[in-house]
């Protein structure tokens, strides 16, 4: 016959167990979601030209469209256009073959400013701590590359975040030339969490593998929520008060799948942008 002593003991026992199971399930839970929000964001760099590898977006690899595909039962979002229309012009078609020497100021602050057709989106750069990153900016924009660019993606399920610097308008876009993951130990990035403000690299890399590091080129993200992501993605910049208005503006108004994942309902084009050192 078991003693209460006995019995007490196998309860306790079996609900340590229980615990264990649900603890070990939750952390496969996380790891699985994790590297499924860190895909979104990976691009393949072919040349000149980057290739999404996500298993949230089907088939991006094959067209020029960043939108998720959407199913039959999805019941895409309908909200209205908050934006106004892009300003006259074209957008540049532009190549380099390899990564422009350092030039700025790494002691320095430095401001890029995008005049888009939703707001101002101001955005605060490190040079001291992401070099490679400022500088590719500072090149690019006094190149005219960012202007008349779409900001082509929107996220709004797992990870918030608005998704810009493709020339392309597709998520295929690149500068031809990569630069090198910088400040990834950046205490902001705590946790694994990007915290909303935040702006970042969208780069390569894959979670699964470790494979594509050191891949970034011109794409870049916009945390406008705090997102769930390992760091693995450069952040060189802060956005402005104000610009954040602008991106909640450009979040309320949704995406085209109704999925969390697609095209921004808003019209978002960056009409100019410019750097300036501060």
């Amino acid at each position: 016959m078991v003693s209460q002593e006995q019995r007490r003991r196998q309860l306790a026992r079996e609900k340590f167990l229980r615990q264990q199971q649900r603890r070990t399930q939750a952390r496969r839970k996380a790891h699985v979601r994790n590297a499924v929000i860190a895909s979104v964001l990976g691009v393949i760099l072919v040349g000149s030209v980057a290739l999404y590898t996500t298993d949230v977006l089907k088939g991006d690899d094959k067209k020029d469209n960043a939108s998720a595909e959407v199913s039959p039962s999805a019941s895409p979002s309908k909200a209205p256009d908050p934006c106004e229309k892009p300003a006259a012009g074209k957008v540049k078609d532009l190549t380099f073959k390899k990564e422009p020497a350092i030039t700025i100021d790494k002691t320095a602050k430095y401001t890029m400013d995008l005049q888009t057709t939703c707001g101002d989106i101001g955005i605060t750069m490190d040079a001291a701590k992401a070099p490679h990153t400022v500088n590719s900016f500072d090149f690019l924009v006094n190149k005219g590359y960012l202007d008349h660019t779409k900001c082509h993606r929107l996220t709004t399920q797992g990870i918030y975040v608005l998704q810009c610097g493709d020339p392309k308008g597709t998520g295929m876009g690149g500068p031809g030339y990569t630069i090198p993951d910088e400040n990834l130990k950046d205490s902001r990035l705590k946790g694994d969490v990007y915290p909303a403000g935040t702006v970042a690299m969208a780069n390569q890399f894959n979670a699964q593998t470790g494979e594509g590091k050191n891949s970034g080129g011109s794409q870049f993200f916009l945390v406008f929520q705090d997102s769930p992501l390992p760091a693995n993605y450069t952040p060189f910049g802060t956005v402005s008060e104000g610009g954040m208005k602008v991106l909640k503006k450009i979040a309320d108004a949704g995406e085209n799948t109704g999925m969390g994942d697609g095209t921004p309902n808003a019209t978002v084009v960056i009409n100019k942008a410019t750097v300036k050192k501060s």
